[in-house]
This record gives structure tokens, C-alpha cells and sequence, in this order.
């Protein structure tokens, strides 16, 4: 497997340099390289069945990367999981996947339902497994074998895993290592935790081009002198990260190329990228480039990109999301499945070789949202947009109900889902809020069920404690709010439009 040897030969060039600094931890290409081979050669030995997948535990630690790369060596792919993630949710993604094997990085202890599944803490594995005969190559992960499976969020309230193969993982790391200004061994910022795909944007270039990953965790986001502290500190040359985080850096006005002087290229994905970013980082970090790329998890993180220029700003109140990759194309279809005209809007239909072969075990879902065109593996993304006359690519939302919110790809059916399974509701529905055509936050419109309750707020945190049980955090609607009963529409449907109306006017 391609980025496999690349690691390797990094590992015996450039011993001594560093791949990965998280807070607690520094380790080099070549701790990373051997502390994986021991991975691979414990995980050869758990009799596993082949082609499972091995489920990784933990938050931004170095001990994470070395486990994935354990794991495909083996010939398994992993499926990463944040701590993040709360464990009823874990357990769904065990059962889905079917997982015989987790390996614990987190340190924390870890308690899960499923007996079928065996747990390894990652310094137990270090303390059994001696090094011993390099990985046999002819067993790592390659072609379209999986590499990883990342689970996102499902309509029926359970989570679905996207399944990325080798083949799919090389076509994006290609592509990023060639066509962005990133190769050279630079430092590249680690903002997303790996339960979340965009995470795979500085990971695996990084590691490809002999660079350094640093991470930024859950603790430093959420205490900002720590988090400024760090970036003083990291030496970032390249900043990888959702709109959202680079906007809550910007409210500091020491966020400036005098904080990270080296930085220069910025790269963003996973949401909107407002115009009115740009214009400040333009403006505090005066060195460096902006990327604006888009891409579903399906596809591999990102498929297209442009720089977005000075000009730009001037020409583009709403920023296009760019060109597709060259080994990629997007056709655009309408409501009657033919391909629009410039200016038209379409669904998104994403052709080729990162796109993933299907969701793991869920045919229906597959069949819905994967086919082939000429061969070629496609993706319907739901989501909508135009070709300019001059073939930029631009985005305009979601045709169904997913969104993006954050950074985070959600279903709103199954947060709806979770919500009506409270004892304190009767009936819901969220809908997302915007904000200068980007959403700010998600509003859940409830009619309660009865309760003891005095005060809405008490009912709001009780709704909200049951909730943080059984989904992430970023799920759970910012505001609520509650009618005796929502309003529908003519063909009985509950009408999300008045709904959004009513709470806004």
C-alpha cells in the first residue's frame, strides 16, 4: 500500500523527526512506525476474522495514529472512535460493525454491552507485544480492501459506517499532496477529532509529505488562553479546520501571523466558508493562502477546491466551492434525472475513485445513495448547487434533511428520533437556523408530555440530560421551544417552514 511505504521510508530517512505532538506526548517516525508493527503483530495473533475491522478509542492522542496504522498492516481496517462519542452510541457502532476487537488508547476506563467484542488498553499492547519480524506487506490493507469506516449520523437514529478503501484513501491524499502548496515536511495543524473525517485532511498528508501533525484537543477548545498558549507554541504552517473553529479564534485579536508567524496555507472543509472569514484572515494573516474545498465523507473528505483570492471577495458575495479534483467529475441533475444548464441548480452527483463502495451492511441505504456510471462508482449527495459559466462550483444547501452544522455532518431525523423517545415529549421537530445563508444553531419545536415541571428551562434540562446519553453534544438542539401543538401542512406533514416562522417573528 502506497501511503504504508511512504511511512516506511520516512521512518528510515528522517528517524528523528517528529510526526505527531499532542499535549502529553511527541513521537517520531520512527516510534510511530514501531510502536505499529507491535500493533499489527498483536492484532495477527487475535485470530480475527478477515477483513474485520478494529474499533480505535481514544482523543488525540499519538498512541491513536499508531493503532491505525497497526491495523491495516494487520489487514484490518479501523474504525476511530472520539471520546467524545457517548457509549450508547459506541455500542450501536460495535453491533454495526460488528467489531471482535477495540483497542483503548484513551486511557479512561472503557465499559461497553457487547461481550463479543475483547478490549485492549494500547500500553497493555506495548507491555505484551515485543517487536519482532517486520510486517509481512503482502498481508497490509490495499486496493479496494478498507482502509477505514467512519460512522455518521443516520435517519433511523442509528449511525451508518461509510466505508473507505485504500484505493479511495490514495486518490485524496494524491490529489491533496499535489495540487495544495503543503509538501516540504511542514507543521499541520489537527483541529477535528478522528471520529470525524475532516480529521483525515491533515493526517494523511501530512504523514505523506514527511510533515508533523499537531494536535488541538477537546480541552484546549474549550479553554481559549490554553488554546492561544498552544498555537504560540505549535509552529503551524499549515491550518486545517472547519469555518466555525477558525471564526472562534478570530474573536481574539492576537489571532494573527505575528501568533503563527510560519503559517501559510489555511484549508477549510466541512461547512460554509462565509466570505467574511476570508476578508479577516486576509487581513491578519497577509502571508498565507485560503483554501475553500468541499467533499461528503462518501467521497473521501473533499473533491474539489479553489484559492480564494482578494478578487474573489469582490466578485463573490457566496464563495464557490471550486473545481473537482482531475480524476473526479460532478454531474448536476434535476428533479427529472438529466443534467441542468449553467447557472441551474442540481443535485450533486459525485464519479470517482474516492468515492466509497458502499455503507457497511445497510444494502438499502447503499442502493439509495451509490451506482455506477460507466462503470465508474458514484455518489448521490443530496446536496444542492450550480456551475457558473465559467465551471466554478457552487453550493446551496441540502435537498433533504441533512445538514451540516459546525463542521458536523448530522441527520435532523435522528435527532428527532432520540428526542421523541424522551418521556417528556409528545411530539418534535428541529429545524435548523440560519444565518446569513449559513445555519447558526438547531431549534427543536416540542409538544411536551405532561410533567412536574414549573418552569420551561427545568424542562429543557431535563430533555437535554437525557440526550447527551445517546448522542455527541453537537447534536443536541442549542434552543427549544414548546407549543401545545405544530403546525402541519395541507398533505399532513409538520410544516418546518411555519415552524421556523413562528419561533423568528
Amino acid at each position: 500500500m502506497k501511503m504504508l511505504d511512504t511511512i516506511r521510508a520516512l521512518a528510515l530517512s528522517q528517524p528523528a523527526a517528529l510526526a505527531y505532538i499532542s499535549p502529553n506526548t511527541e513521537i517520531t517516525y520512527d516510534e510511530l512506525w514501531t510502536q505499529s508493527e507491535r500493533i499489527a503483530a498483536f492484532i495477527s495473533k487475535q485470530n480475527l476474522k478477515m477483513g474485520s475491522s478494529v474499533l480505535v478509542y481514544g482523543h488525540m492522542e499519538a498512541q491513536m495514529i499508531a493503532s491505525f496504522l497497526g491495523c491495516v498492516k494487520a489487514g484490518h481496517s479501523y474504525i476511530p472512535v472520539d471520546t467524545s462519542i457517548p457509549i450508547d452510541r459506541v455500542n450501536k457502532i460495535i453491533d454495526s460493525a460488528k467489531t471482535e476487537l477495540i483497542i483503548n488508547v484513551s486511557g479512561e476506563q472503557m465499559v461497553i454491552d457487547n461481550s463479543a467484542a475483547f478490549i485492549f488498553n494500547f500500553n497493555e499492547i506495548m507491555l505484551k507485544q515485543a517487536y519482532e519480524e517486520p510486517s509481512n506487506p503482502s498481508n497490509w490493507v490495499r486496493g479496494d480492501e478498507n482502509f477505514y469506516i467512519i460512522y455518521t449520523s443516520g435517519s433511523t437514529g442509528n449511525p451508518k459506517g461509510v466505508q473507505i478503501s485504500a484505493n479511495n484513501l490514495e486518490s485524496f491524499v494524491d490529489w491533496m499532496t499535489a495540487d495544495f502548496p503543503i509538501s516540504g515536511s511542514l507543521r499541520f495543524l489537527n483541529q477535528a477529532p478522528y471520529s470525524f473525517d475532516l480529521s483525515v485532511m491533515d493526517l494523511y498528508p501530512a504523514l505523506a509529505s514527511g510533515g508533523t501533525i499537531f494536535a488541538i484537543t477537546k480541552e484546549m477548545i474549550a479553554k481559549p488562553k490554553i488554546l492561544f498558549e498552544a498555537l504560540l507554541k505549535s509552529k503551524t504552517q499549515v491550518w486545517t479546520s472547519t469555518p466555525s473553529f477558525v471564526q472562534m479564534c478570530l474573536m481574539d485579536p492576537s489571532f494573527t501571523q505575528e501568533l503563527l508567524p510560519a503559517l501559510r496555507v489555511f484549508l477549510f472543509c466541512g461547512e460554509i466558508l462565509p466570505a467574511a472569514i476570508c476578508k479577516q484572515l486576509m487581513e491578519r494573516f497577509p502571508k498565507a493562502k485560503i483554501f475553500n474545498t468541499y467533499g461528503p465523507t462518501e467521497a473521501t473528505v473533499a473533491i474539489t477546491s479553489i484559492e480564494i483570492t482578494a478578487a474573489m471577495l469582490e466578485l463573490y458575495p457566496n464563495l464557490p466551492i471550486g473545481k473537482t479534483k482531475p480524476d473526479t467529475s460532478i454531474l448536476l441533475l434535476g428533479e427529472n434525472g438529466l443534467e441542468v444548464q449553467p447557472g441551474e441548480i442540481g443535485e450533486l452527483i459525485i464519479v470517482g475513485p474516492s468515492v466509497s463502495k458502499s455503507y457497511l451492511g445497510e444494502q438499502e441505504l447503499t442502493d439509495k445513495a451509490f451506482y455506477k456510471i460507466s462503470g465508474v462508482q458514484a455518489y448521490r449527495t443530496g446536496d444542492a448547487g450550480y456551475c457558473d459559466q465559467d465551471g466554478l462550483l457552487f453550493y446551496k444547501g441540502r435537498i433533504d434533511f441533512q445538514i451540516k452544522l459546525h463542521g458536523y455532518r448530522m441527520e435532523l431525523e435522528e435527532i428527532e428520533y432520540h428526542i421523541t423517545h424522551s418521556k417528556y415529549v409528545k411530539s418534535v421537530v428541529v429545524v435548523p437556523v440560519y444565518q446569513k445563508e449559513k445555519i447558526d444553531y438547531l431549534l427543536a419545536a416540542i409538544t411536551p408530555a405532561e410533567n412536574d415541571f414549573e418552569k420551561e428551562y427545568q424542562l429543557t434540562s431535563a430533555i437535554k440530560k437525557e440526550l447527551s446519553e445517546v448522542i455527541p453534544a453537537y447534536m443536541i438542539p442549542r434552543k427549544f421551544t414548546y407549543r401545545d401543538e405544530l403546525p402541519m401542512t395541507p398533505n399532513g406533514k409538520i410544516d418546518r417552514k411555519q415552524i421556523r416562522e413562528l419561533v423568528l417573528s
